[in-house]
């Protein structure tokens, strides 16, 4: 493909991830007013995040593979759909439970789009010559996570209300369709196929039953009880007879011999540990902006700028250094330290750190992350057969919303039970008995917030303050972690020419027969 033609495809590409993006980050800084107008819990505010995570995690290795069988332009096509009609339907929820589950449906658009963009360029580009192309993406989903927050921000303060953060990206994804119908034109090289679907429900059924368990454990039963022995017991066999469907499929769902390869392996045990620490931690700081600092949502978006920033200019920058020198490594090193660095300082905030301070910290944690982030899924597509693209770039990201959406669960609760022991004492401080607030110590928290008296309600956001530091020095801990694989990695000069190219070449020397 020439230039021209690349980024003609590029354009609808971006469109769609600009569609998800910007309604995922238009949603994050609207929930807390949405679990307050719908009189939701911390756990349910947890679950509203957690419900998209889950459902685009089990799918995105499936839409992964799937991209190696069939038109991976009609499955952009289709994940856009479905995301669009889950955002409708969102829209309209009446209740916080009838919310996570339309999100749920969001998360398998979600898991299409998040997979599907990054395996398009990678057919249709050289690893050498990705990286400048990685740039017009990490603009993209810049602009997206600053413009999501400030859009959001002003549908919430607006008349329109909390509702319009779910349809406003509506037209967007009618655009999308349309730009990706006339200009995306990746050729199918034409070949026999077998699809597992019993791998797929496996791979589905087994993450789906661990992440729920989980997310429910220590909350809605003991970790060591019936119900707890059972999800888990459920997700390890599944999961186990996976392994066993996988080893005799003719088209397995998750190719066991990509584990082979030292460098997928360590690239996707540092994406679970950063997906978990990009997730987990930053989905509560639109919390704790809003929350403990009492800012706006259109303010919480801005505050948020230095990151976005951040991770922008070293997205953009990276991978513009990496076409021209062809390394690739050292930029993972650093950006590995500088998001365990950027966790660390956000480890020692306060409900009454100083703004400035903090928006240091966060530019320092965007740095890391934009450099580590698609450089991960580079360094995978670099080592991979061309048939395999698909499965290994999606696994990457599956892998990381895996963790993600473990760290949100996890993290979240966490939070939970230091926000709960903190207004605990806080209440005891001030001479007032938890069963006498409001009803009872559950009673006392984000969903009803504006409801108790100005004394009360200040210990309360005192206590999301100083709590949520503590899901910040977890994350610095798990993006250890990740610098840790990283240093293991083995770096490989990059290759010249598109898996599209080489498929083609492979398919050229095959007899015409079995063409």
């Amino acid at each position: 493909m020439s230039h021209r033609d690349i980024i003609r495809a590029l354009v609808g590409m971006l469109l769609a991830m600009m569609t998800a993006f910007l309604s995922s980050t238009i949603v994050s800084i609207a929930l807390p007013t949405i679990i307050t107008a719908l009189k939701g819990s911390q756990n349910q505010y947890t679950w509203i995040v957690t419900a998209t995570l889950l459902a685009s995690t089990a799918s995105t290795p499936i839409w992964g593979k799937l991209a190696d069988l069939f038109s991976k332009k009609l499955l952009v096509q289709l994940s856009i759909i479905v995301f669009t009609v889950g955002s409708i339907a969102a829209g309209f929820a009446g209740s916080v439970e009838t919310l996570i589950a339309w999100r749920a449906l969001q998360g398998l658009g979600l898991g299409g789009l998040q997979s599907l963009v990054v395996i398009v360029i990678g057919a249709m580009v050289s690893p050498r010559q990705r990286g400048k192309y990685m740039g017009p993406m990490a603009a993209v989903m810049s602009v997206a996570t600053v413009a999501g927050p400030l859009l959001g921000g002003l549908i919430v303060d607006s008349a329109l209300g909390w509702r319009w953060c779910f349809f406003v990206g509506v037209p967007l994804s009618i655009v999308a369709l349309i730009v990706v119908q006339r200009t995306l034109n990746v050729p199918v090289v034409k070949r026999e196929v077998s699809i597992d679907y019993l791998g797929a429900g496996l791979l589905a059924g087994g993450v789906c039953a661990l992440l729920i368990w989980v997310t429910l454990a220590g909350d809605q039963f003991a970790w060591a009880s019936t119900p707890s022995f059972v999800l888990a017991g459920i997700g390890v066999v599944l999961l186990a007879l996976l392994l066993v469907v996988e080893t005799r499929a003719a088209e397995p769902i998750i190719p066991l011999r990509l584990f082979r390869d030292r460098t997928t392996v360590l690239a996707t045990v540092a994406s679970i540990a950063v997906g978990t620490a990009m997730f987990g931690g930053a989905v509560f700081l639109g919390q704790y902006f809003q929350i403990a600092r009492g800012f706006s949502p259109t303010a919480a978006g801005l505050l948020t700028l230095p990151m976005v920033v951040g991770s922008m200019l070293a997205a953009t920058g990276s991978g513009s250094l990496i076409t021209r020198f062809g390394r690739w490594k050292h930029f993972l090193i650093i950006g590995g330290i500088l998001m365990t660095v950027g966790f660390g300082l956000l480890g020692t905030i306060t409900h009454d750190t100083n703004m400035v301070q903090i928006g240091v910290f966060l530019f320092i944690l965007g740095l890391g992350m934009g450099m580590l982030m698609q450089n991960l899924v580079l360094a995978v597509q670099n080592s991979v057969a061309p048939t395999d693209l698909g499965i290994a770039s999606s696994m990457v990201a599956f892998f990381r919303s895996l963790g993600g959406t473990i760290g949100v669960s996890v993290l979240g609760a966490v939070l939970a039970t230091k926000v709960s022991g903190l207004i605990i004492d806080g209440l005891a401080a001030i001479g007032i008995k938890v069963d006498e607030a409001s009803g009872g110590g559950e009673e006392v928290g984000i969903g009803n917030l504006n409801d108790l008296p100005e004394p009360i309600a200040d210990i309360v956001r005192a206590a999301y303050g100083d709590g949520t530091a503590t899901i910040f020095l977890v994350a610095a801990v798990l993006s250890a972690i990740s610098v840790i694989c990283v240093l293991g990695i083995k770096e490989v000069a990059l290759k010249t020419k598109s898996s599209m190219q080489l498929q083609h070449e492979e398919a050229e020397k095959q007899p015409v027969a079995t063409r």
